[in-house]
């Protein structure tokens, strides 16, 4: 980052007021009677209605519009374990996009704690405030069961979006880009070099979508994991394969999809030389990915790409989903964010893709055109139809799975911010 991109951050964050969020007033303090109607002692009567019904608290309080988003600091972007506190930017920004994109209020909370049971002990003990829960920036492989607790614990949906908000839109993307190569998921032979958060739900997701599981190769820093080795956790156990590769060097020839969740400059030009024709290459290590773009563009012209840059084209970005994923969610005020509404959400953000693109969205981009193809397999974050047709993909497939607690909102369509 140059000194000035640098200083702009700061100042971004630091003015005219520290921070990036703020509370509103939804209803009148002007007088008397509402200052009476507001606390005492007016409040007295919701407080007995929902004494009465804990459902009524989503009618007489904002309960159903309010997201928590909370993190322990473990993993923070690329950053590594900062703590907690050093991660109230990322969260506080995170809040910000649920504001900007799905009209959603949330309120950061940063969770200094000693160990994933205490971790999960307070995050359940508040959940009942909140609409939802969005867990972010907490290490693997503490995670994965962090949040398998933290659903069966809390009544309101718990979406760890460093695991599935990344899935979710690399899947989308990889549909796309394997439709333009002229494959098909089922059929090929995908490389994923990382065995974190990210790269597992990525994986598991992409056997959702039709995947075979024995197609995928992954490493983590110690190489291929495969059943000969000793040294790996149960959730990196669930990808071994019975296989002689042991490195990157070995797994990537013949490849169709390379998958990189991991670190910077990763896979040589050499390796990628060596794919299938018609490979797809997601470099997604922050700020610098396992490949640069340049470098991969110069060995290949047959290949598509995507990173986790916004200065390239296809950039797999989490808010391509999350902030519809909980409008959806909320406002069927369903239980849990299950496999059908993600992959409803896939199906949605990709087709995005195939349509037409808004002017707006071509304006804010520069004039470039924009169509289905190598440098434009998922949607702009900025696109208007990602909030209307994502939370209403996930809305209806949370109704039909049976995770939802109301029918399919009248109002939907929604109508774009």
């Amino acid at each position: 980052m140059t000194d000035s991109l640098r200083q702009a951050a700061l100042d971004y964050h630091a003015l005219p007021t520290p921070g990036k969020l703020s509370v509103e007033l939804t209803t009148p303090a002007q007088t008397q009677e509402d200052l009476s109607l507001a606390y005492s002692p007016g409040v007295a009567e919701p407080v007995r209605e929902i004494a009465k019904d804990p459902e009524a608290a989503y009618l007489y309080t904002g309960k159903g519009n309010l997201v928590a988003v909370i993190s322990n600091g473990s993993a923070i972007l690329g950053l590594g374990n900062l703590g907690p506190l050093a991660s109230k930017p990322v969260m506080e920004g995170k809040s910000l996009l649920f504001k900007r994109f799905a009209g959603i209020n949330s309120v950061d909370i940063e969770v200094d704690s000693p160990s994933p049971e205490r971790f999960i002990q307070t995050v359940s003990d508040i959940a009942n405030t909140f609409g939802g829960i969005n867990l972010e920036d907490i290490k693997a492989p503490e995670c994965f069961h962090i949040e398998e607790a933290l659903i069966e614990r809390c009544s309101v949906p718990v979406f760890h979006d460093d695991q599935h908000g990344t899935a979710i839109v690399t899947v989308a993307g990889m549909l796309n880009a394997l439709e333009i190569q002229g494959k098909k998921i089922e059929d090929v032979r995908m490389v994923c070099l990382g065995a974190g958060a990210a790269a597992t739900a990525c994986c598991k997701l992409m056997l959702a979508a039709g995947a075979k599981k024995e197609q995928i190769t992954m490493l983590d820093s110690r190489g291929v994991i495969h059943s000969g080795r000793t040294d790996i956790n149960a959730y990196k156990g669930e990808w071994a394969r019975d296989t002689e590769m042991r490195t990157l060097d070995d797994a990537i020839e013949g490849a169709d999809v390379f998958l990189g969740v991991s670190g910077p400059d990763l896979l040589s030009a050499e390796q990628l030389s060596r794919m299938a024709p018609r490979p797809v290459v997601f470099a997604c290590s922050n700020p610098t990915p396992e490949i640069s773009p340049e470098l991969a563009h110069s060995v290949r012209d047959d290949l598509i790409m995507a990173t986790g840059r916004s200065d390239y084209p296809n950039q797999v970005n989490n808010v391509l989903c999350f902030p519809f994923i909980f409008r959806g969610a909320l406002d069927v005020r369903a239980v849990r964010i299950n496999e059908e509404m993600k992959l409803a959400a896939i199906e949605a953000i990709r087709k995005i893709a195939h349509l037409p693109v808004p002017d707006a969205v071509r304006e804010g981009y520069g004039g470039v055109e924009l169509s289905l193809g190598p440098d434009y397999i998922l949607p702009k974050p900025i696109d208007p139809r990602l909030l209307p047709e994502v939370a209403a993909a996930v809305a209806r497939a949370a109704v039909d799975s049976g995770a939802a607690r109301l029918p399919y909102p009248e109002h939907y369509p929604l109508a774009p911010l």
